[in-house]
């Protein structure tokens, strides 16, 4: 069920709902999904309060939730302000297409549509962006989620294989200047990388080239998953990343990206996401856990 509601200090948002879960999207700014939850429940994403009901700011706002931008990040490019008030498009009774204001100044048009499953925990994102300048443009499509803090992301690694077997590498893992490997927020694990939030904690990135095409972040007993793709033959951004993860005192960020794409006039590139929520999961860290408990989630 779609439905126009106040929240978090914005007069006008959509909500959509199954009776199970439940999807807020910012039209009044934007647009931000700021809210991701059981009903009821506790928001599975950021949201910065003193943010909140806030437009028509000179600077770029963060405010928390999930966001449309587009890779490589460069500024002032990147943080094009997205604080005036967003077109809403109505697809069926559980689903929407949000539309802000062009960015003129990047000679580009962005929109997301989502879909919710009227059955299951599930909903689809598609985020297209279309070029609307007379001259190409190169870019990718990322979609950072800003999730809530005192949880801990999931990141799976590909399954070993014996060095007489394969001798070329497998994957980029690709560090920042600020990167910090013996953070004891991460875990290089076997199987996965875990990586922590910690309030007490300064900023840290890394990405990857995640050919699994999954993540997972768990905070309040509830497990959040997000699906992409991965093209081995495809060029991604950031010495080929398709997936990012950067965490500070305030939050950590699920970040997906599509490859880069060379757009022509009118031309739109399109990179999809599937989310999913479970309830009542145990915060757990080790990979024998994380095998028995989330590995079975994430692959129902």
């Amino acid at each position: 069920m779609l439905s126009r509601v106040a929240y978090g200090g914005w007069p006008d948002n959509v909500r959509l709902t199954n009776g199970t879960i439940e999807l807020i999207t910012t039209l009044t700014v934007g647009p931000r999904v700021i809210r991701f939850a059981f009903i009821d429940g506790a928001n599975v994403m950021k949201e910065y309060a003193g943010q909140l009901g806030g437009t028509r700011e000179t600077e770029w706002q963060i405010r928390g939730g999930h966001r449309l931008w587009h890779a490589p990040e460069v500024k002032p490019r990147t943080y094009a302000l997205d604080n005036s008030p967003v077109a809403l498009e109505e697809v069926g009774e559980f689903g929407f297409i949000a539309r802000p204001n062009p960015e003129t100044e990047n000679g580009i048009q962005k929109e997301i549509e989502v879909l919710m499953d009227p059955a299951e925990n599930r909903v689809t994102l598609f985020h297209r962006i279309t070029n609307i300048a007379p001259w190409d443009i190169e870019l990718s499509p990322w979609t950072p989620t800003v999730m809530d803090a005192g949880g801990i992301s999931i990141v799976p690694l590909p399954a070993k294989r014996s060095h007489t077997e394969v001798v070329l590498p497998e994957l980029p893992l690709v560090l920042w200047p600020y990167t910090d490997m013996a953070d004891p927020r991460l875990s290089w694990g076997t199987r996965y990388i875990t990586f922590s939030q910690d309030t007490q904690k300064p900023p840290n990135k890394f990405g990857l080239a995640n050919k699994d095409g999954w993540a997972a972040y768990l905070v309040h007993g509830t497990l959040f998953v997000k699906y992409f793709d991965y093209d081995p033959s495809e060029v991604y951004p950031d010495m080929g990343c398709n997936y990012e993860t950067f965490s500070n005192e305030e939050m950590l960020e699920v970040e997906s990206m599509g490859p880069l794409t060379l757009l022509g006039p009118g031309e739109t590139v399109e990179h999809v996401e599937t989310w999913r929520i479970f309830a009542d999961v145990p915060l757990i860290t080790d990979e024998a856990s994380i095998d028995r408990i989330i590995r079975p989630l994430v692959e129902s």
